[in-house]
């Protein structure tokens, strides 16, 4: 079921249990408005209401706000007006509901969603993406994984040279923190920078997702071949030789908007996933 087909059950449900309250929310009086909120005192922590389309909230939700914590209502509508406000405590994820396919070991399909949100920019606060009702518009084909192809910049270079659209996920090791970037560009072993303005890397750990664009689009992607997917000098992954594994990984902010990890220490990969956009 789409959440907002859980929304209208719950809603039915709750006249049923009050047969004496018209169906019309615009007819109620705030007695009536607390007798149906005591009703649904159980239910209404469980919508997830952040997964609504602007719209659905305008035309499904508005009429009944009443029921609602007055600051979680708040919350919802800046999420969609106010590109500068961020989530409350205790938003529920979105109900993975949707049948879609991915051969990752890193990834989920929230985080899957949400950089593909970010990549169409179907968002006006990036902040509460990753709460808002799946979205998969591509398929996400796999070209390669460091556990089953190698950790050195040639399997790299081998598998993803010549291919566009990629996304790149990266499992750091002993943590909880996925990073990545988005490369429109294609990959290719050279010693000159890919220039964009679409680029973007990123960050997850736990219920926090960051996102931080291209801001020198000059320096976006570096196609070094001893580096695997580098982006600026913001996300590097480096080695010593192009035949040998990865030794230099870290996250400092140079050419993009801001930085996505809170150190700038260089860290373990404990795996890698490159995607192609199809």
């Amino acid at each position: 079921m789409k959440e907002i087909e859980v929304w209208e059950y719950v809603i039915k449900w709750g006249l049923a249990q009050n047969p004496t309250l018209i169906s019309d929310p615009r007819t109620w009086s705030d007695d009536d408005f607390k007798t149906m909120k005591n009703t649904l005192q159980q239910c209404l922590p469980l919508i997830r209401f952040f997964s609504l389309t602007s719209g659905i909230i305008t035309q499904k939700i508005r009429p009944y706000r009443k029921l609602l914590d007055q600051q979680l209502y708040e919350n919802l509508i800046d999420s969609y007006m106010d590109p500068d406000s961020n989530p409350i405590e205790n938003i529920l994820l979105p109900r993975k509901n949707i049948k879609f396919d991915i051969d990752s070991k890193i990834v989920n399909l929230n985080i899957i969603s949400t950089v593909s949100r970010w990549i169409d920019e179907v968002d006006v606060n990036y902040e509460f993406s990753h709460f808002r009702e799946l979205y998969f518009p591509y398929e996400f084909k796999l070209l390669l994984r460091g556990s089953r192809n190698g950790f050195t910049p040639k399997k790299f270079h081998d598998f993803c040279d010549g291919k566009p659209y990629t996304v790149t996920f990266i499992k750091v090791r002993g943590t909880e923190e996925i990073i990545g970037g988005y490369n429109p560009l294609i990959w290719e072993s050279s010693r000159v920078w890919g220039e964009t303005e679409d680029s973007f890397i990123f960050s997850f750990k736990n219920r926090d997702a960051v996102i931080s664009s291209v801001k020198n689009p000059n320096y976006a992607i570096d196609y070094s071949t001893i580096c695997g997917p580098q982006f600026g000098y913001d996300l590097t992954i480096c080695s010593t030789d192009k035949l040998v594994n990865y030794s230099k990984i870290f996250c400092k902010q140079h050419f993009y908007e801001k930085k996505i990890r809170d150190t700038e220490d260089e860290f373990l990969i404990e795996d890698y996933e490159v995607f192609q956009l199809i």
